[in-house]
């Protein structure tokens, strides 16, 4: 059965362990805390033993069916913790999983994790672990979903804040959950005890002053801010990678990938095609509405404006060209994101 990080909760509160977990998704922190769930559960069952294999791309896939059939040696529950990187088990691993789930041993629980995951990773062994577990996929949280994730974090210490602190904390830790963890937990100890259980809510002066700024800002996510449309988002994510001491000629190869992939998507969009070209492309099944709305922000001849202006903004980059290279990305960035922004650009 696949189930949403937050349905995990609720299925080991409800009922008893299953044979198989696969936790895999690229938000490290929720993967973390997912399969942690799932650990201190086991140990409450009495799964007293714990062994731990990391399935890199050398590993051999018999040490599991051998830590399996050593079980009849013992008479306690173990806990077999498996760590997937790429979520790619492989041919090998993926015979050896359907095998262990045709199989299920007794009084053992098979932990698998994953730090990638996406349709091209599924498979029979994903399905086989399906029948008999659970599948928890864990996908990033989009920009509209981090307040609510801090909301119910601050709550779950016993905080409350209102909206606009919430917004001022997301701001300060934007991309990073690791780092909106621990400010919550630090949040928890200088402001949950000294005020008492019926404290106020935390405003933006005081959120503010407490928590650091720990935004992790890289040019994928900048570019998502721009095709999504969020041009005050972009410039100041723009802001964030000047300040961390990025160069506009290091960020420029992606930015100008990017605006090629829509000016191919925009031609196929004039022959009804787009969505064969976003698979050609190996956009991703959830950012591909993101790709549709930009193209309908802009026609080809714009896609193709936009192209040209990445190479002079490249060549400024670089010193063959006059003008503030910086500058000229803001515009870009903004252009794109916004349709009345084209005259920037002129």
């Amino acid at each position: 059965m696949e189930l949403k990080p937050d349905r995990l909760e609720r299925q080991l509160a409800g009922e008893p362990l299953r044979p198989v977990y696969l936790v895999a998704g690229g938000e490290p922190l929720l993967v973390q805390e997912a399969a942690d769930a799932i650990r201190a559960r086991a140990r409450e069952e009495g799964y007293g033993e714990r062994e731990v294999y990391d399935a890199d791309g050398g590993f051999n896939w018999n040490t599991l069916t051998q830590g399996v059939a050593s079980l009849s040696l013992f008479a306690t529950r173990r806990l077999f913790d498996l760590r997937l990187p790429s979520g790619k088990p492989g041919k090998d691993g993926s015979e050896a999983l359907r095998e262990y789930c045709d199989r299920q041993p007794p009084d053992t629980v098979l932990l698998i994790t994953a730090q990638e995951w996406s349709k091209a990773h599924a498979g029979k062994w994903s399905e086989a672990i399906a029948k008999v577990g659970h599948l928890v996929v864990v996908y990033p949280l989009k920009t509209h979903e981090l307040g609510e994730w801090l909301q119910r974090r601050l709550r779950s210490r016993g905080l409350v804040a209102t909206p606009d602190a919430v917004r001022r904390l997301a701001d300060r830790v934007e991309g990073n959950l690791l780092a909106a963890a621990q400010e919550v937990d630090k949040l928890a100890l200088l402001v949950g005890e000294s005020k008492g259980p019926k404290a106020e809510a935390i405003d933006v002066e005081q959120m503010e002053r407490l928590v650091a700024d720990s935004s992790r800002f890289d040019v994928f996510k900048l570019i998502d801010a721009a095709l999504a449309g969020e041009a005050v988002r972009a410039v100041r994510m723009l802001a964030g990678l000047r300040a961390e001491g990025d160069q506009v000629a290091g960020l420029m190869p992606m930015v100008a990938k990017e605006v090629l992939t829509l000016c191919s998507l925009a031609r196929a969009a004039e022959s009804g095609n787009v969505m064969s070209a976003m698979r050609d492309a190996r956009i991703w099944e959830s950012k591909q509405a993101m790709y549709r709305r930009a193209l309908e922000r802009h026609p080809l001849s714009r896609w193709e404006a936009f192209a040209a202006e990445c190479g002079r903004i490249d060549r400024t980059s670089k010193g063959r060209g006059d003008g503030d290279a910086w500058l000229m990305l803001e515009r870009l960035l903004v252009g794109i994101a916004d349709a009345r922004a084209r005259k920037l650009l002129a």
